[in-house]
């Protein structure tokens, strides 16, 4: 057996250097930190496999969001899932709206009054639903025609006007897929033009031929989890169908397994599935995800 090493801080340690310490203990939340940095980082060194991303929960509202379009223009994941709710908070910051820093304890009654709507304490203002709505109106005609939601969503992100996730995965052409999109902020908007007569031709199942195309021709795949729900179960379903499982895992999460949901379902379950290898490499964090983001990915920036 390995002994547990004991962490040692010195006056400047960077944050790379505390991972290693963390990994070294071996045990508990931090050696599973530590652990998930190392996975991530043999499966972004590894040139045969495809690197699919799943974003659930307010990562925008929570301050990730340069974070993840880090991710996108370093070019480090292959395909991307996510929430209309992430995707939504996206476009509204890229219309030059702003999350502002609150308090969980606040008068809901008086925010609703002021025009502020409340993720935990993180709030966002409501009107970034009218400069959607305008922005979602005035390039109509440019999104109607998009057969699938993620060619829906490139152009979204080709329209965008100022830096966005979108935008990244757009110009760096990675696949982004939002199989909810019609729950959300975007979904609200474009049912509004619908609402008014127009007409739209995107399919809501054509992106499965995608998704499930790239798992399928994958010499090797690996899953990175930050939250679950739909995001994780369409990257978990696209693994199933694939004639090889995933080769690594990273799940980060606050949920629990034992009432049998996807989104704190542990990556071991996933075998019985046929979804994840049994000598795959792959750890589970249960950890705010706005915590280990960060350190992950400054942890990661050290040594790719």
């Amino acid at each position: 057996m390995k002994p547990v090493n004991h962490i040692k801080i010195r006056k400047t340690l960077t944050v790379n250097e505390l991972i290693k310490q963390m990994g070294s203990s071996g045990v508990l939340g931090a050696g599973r930190l530590g652990k998930a940095v190392n996975i991530c980082e043999a499966m972004l060194n590894d040139r045969q496999c495809k690197v699919f991303l799943g974003l659930a929960g307010p990562l925008v509202p929570g301050g990730m969001r340069d974070i993840i379009i880090d991710l996108m223009e370093n070019k480090w994941v292959d395909v991307v899932v996510t929430t209309g709710a992430t995707l939504t908070h996206d476009l509204g910051e890229a219309l030059g709206y702003r999350h502002y820093q609150g308090n969980a304890d606040a008068d809901d009654a008086e925010l609703h009054k002021k025009g502020l709507d409340r993720i935990y304490e993180s709030y966002m203002p409501n009107n970034i639903y009218e400069g959607m709505e305008d922005f979602i109106a005035s390039h109509f005609e440019q999104l109607k025609d998009k057969k699938s939601i993620k060619e829906f969503l490139w152009e979204l992100g080709r329209l965008t006007p100022n830096k966005s996730i979108l935008k990244a995965c757009f110009e760096n052409k990675i696949p982004v897929f939002c199989p909810a999109i019609s729950d959300s902020g975007i979904g609200l908007m474009v049912w509004g033009q619908l609402a008014m007569g127009k007409e739209i031709e995107t399919r809501a199942f054509e992106d499965l031929k995608e998704i499930i195309d790239i798992a399928w021709t994958a010499k090797k795949a690996g899953v990175i989890y930050f939250g679950g729900g739909v995001p994780k179960n369409y990257i978990q379903q696209a693994m199933q169908l694939a004639p090889k499982m995933a080769s690594y895992g990273v799940q980060v999460t606050m949920d629990r397994p034992e009432p049998g949901g996807s989104s704190g379902a542990e990556l071991k379950e996933g075998i019985s599935w046929g979804k994840m290898n049994p000598k795959a490499k792959f750890v589970d964090v249960i950890c705010d995800a706005t915590i280990a983001m960060p350190i992950i990915y400054a942890a990661l920036k050290e040594r790719i």
